[in-house]
């Protein structure tokens, strides 16, 4: 039986430790811990009385808002599951996240999502719009819990139960639910709140999405007596305001961001000296702006490396960001206390100090497996260890780097893209006779998708409308930035793809890390 706190126990017992005090921060309002309670416990009736409880599944589709946080921890305490759709994501890649997970409800933003929550309601029978905000296809939530009254937020969930269902891509094409059990939620969460260099009140900005990476600070940041503070979108002038105007403490950002914020011509008028802590990770860094970073912005950058499947399992301190040591800056950093790591080889034996190994971990953070998929779950799980797809090296000390991917995933802008899902789409097409997708180095992106297509004889495509097809298939994140027509692709000896041929002109010299 699985002992310890449950992760919607924790966010509660946080919320009640300070109610007058302002936990979130949004468009200059400020939301007390116990107007935040308190709007959970009201969302928990009127879900109840949606029918939500133990065992269901949940969707959740919103830019940074805090009703929308709340409405996720009410739905888990009730004992159901919360599965986030991608913010980017087009309607098909939504329809099969939530037919796949077996959700019944959804709850839509009005103002961004209100069109697509409609149009899923519409296309899946039997499923409940909810909406944050008035919208005429569905009940208005917010509305709902301000009539239901006054209800106190209970934790009924258990450690065991599934909370939380995170959708990543798969090689086969087919994308996976990531299980995570509310007691492993909670693990993470003081995982991250032991792990981090965080002030001893933050003041934390989430810019990037909180229903990813950025969403698990929210409550070690609260356990700490911090402050949320959030925006619904990144744009760079406005977050350098905000750091400014609200002291903050510490932001959470992909390389793709920091790049932008170096690159932006009035970094050097906003006074950033509240920030002590600047996390990032999710995709490759270049050294050379991570070096540039810490002249221009200061010695607050620390690294975080983890994945779906288990989060955090390394992280790079801020004093070993050190200029005068440029090998560091390419570094993962050191296994987080809560992980066994071990770095196997294809037999599953540990390699030497030096030599490069599979990246497995053992972690009360990892997940219960993939939902519906036994057999991805015991490949996943072979030899009692998380396999995590990355190749790296370790030092004497132990810090982790990063040499290779054995998948074949593009990271781009902090975002998953699985080339396989795009080459799927692209075959559609009665033009195309083979493409593979890869990634390449971008300089803001850190890694941008290119496809190269091989096209039937006779036939004729252009690289706009192949971009148009992957667009209307999978959004906007899956579009090829790069279209190539080739005459053949290069296969290994067994016939195979060889995209390690393929990348080599693209990636030579760039050195293929993963923060």
């Amino acid at each position: 039986m699985n002992t310890g706190p449950t992760f919607p126990s924790l966010a509660l017992r946080a919320l009640r430790r300070r109610p007058d005090r302002a936990c979130f921060v949004e468009g200059g309002t400020e939301v007390s811990g116990g107007a935040a309670s308190d709007f959970i416990g009201r969302v928990q009736a009127v879900l109840a009385a949606q029918g939500l409880g133990a065992g269901d599944r949940i969707a959740l589709l919103s830019p940074n808002r805090w009703e929308a946080w709340s409405v996720g921890v009410a739905a888990q305490a009730l004992g159901a599951a919360t599965t986030w759709l991608h913010p980017l994501g087009a309607a098909e890649a939504h329809r099969f996240q939530i037919e796949d997970s077996g959700a019944r409800h959804l709850v839509v933003d009005a103002a961004s999502y209100g069109a697509r929550g409609a149009e899923l309601a519409a296309s899946l029978p039997g499923l409940r719009l909810l909406t944050l905000g008035a919208h005429e296809a569905g009940l208005d939530l917010v509305r709902a819990a301000e009539a239901a009254g006054a209800h106190a937020a209970r934790d009924l969930s258990k450690p065991e139960d599934l909370a939380a269902l995170n959708y990543t891509g798969g090689t086969t094409g087919r994308p996976k639910g990531v299980m995570r059990a509310s007691g492993g939620l909670a693990q993470m969460a003081v995982t991250v709140m032991a792990e981090f260099e965080w002030a001893a009140r933050p003041r934390f900005l989430a810019v990037a999405p909180i229903s990813h990476v950025a969403g698990t600070n929210v409550v070690p940041v609260l356990l700490r007596g911090g402050s949320v503070h959030l925006l619904g979108r990144f744009e760079p002038e406005e977050l350098l305001r905000t750091i400014a105007e609200a002291r903050i403490t510490t932001t959470l950002m992909v390389p793709s961001m920091i790049y932008r914020l170096l690159d932006h011509p009035r970094l050097g008028d906003f006074d950033l000296s509240s920030l002590d802590l600047l996390l990032y990770g999710a995709s490759p860094m270049a050294p050379t702006r991570l070096a540039e970073g810490l002249e221009r912005i200061g010695p607050v950058f620390s690294q975080l490396y983890g994945q779906s499947e288990c989060y955090p399992i390394a992280s790079l301190p801020r004093e070993d960001h050190d200029p005068a040591r440029p090998e560091l800056l390419a570094a993962c950093g050191f296994p987080a206390a809560a992980s066994e790591v071990a770095l196997l080889d294809g037999d599953g034996n540990e390699v030497p100090v030096g030599e490069a190994g599979e990246i497995c971990v053992r972690s009360p953070c990892v997940m219960q497996g993939y939902w519906g998929q036994p057999e991805q779950t015991a490949e996943a799980f072979a030899g009692g260890w998380l396999h995590t797809g990355d190749i790296a090296t370790r030092d004497e000390a132990g810090r982790l780097s990063i040499v290779d991917r054995k998948k074949d995933m593009v990271v781009s802008g902090g975002f998953n893209v699985y080339p396989r899902e795009v080459e799927d789409v692209l075959a559609t097409h009665p033009a195309v006779a083979m493409a593979a997708v890869i990634g390449v180095p971008d300089p803001q992106w850190g890694e941008a998708v290119k496809a190269v297509v091989v096209l039937r004889d006779g036939q004729r495509a252009t690289a706009a409308e192949l971009m148009e097809l992957v667009r209307a298939c999978k959004g906007k994140l899956h579009v090829p930035k790069q279209v190539e027509f080739a005459e053949t692709l290069p296969l290994t000896p067994l016939g195979k793809l060889d995209k390690k041929a393929l990348r080599a002109r693209h990636w030579e010299g760039e050195g293929r890390g993963v923060a």
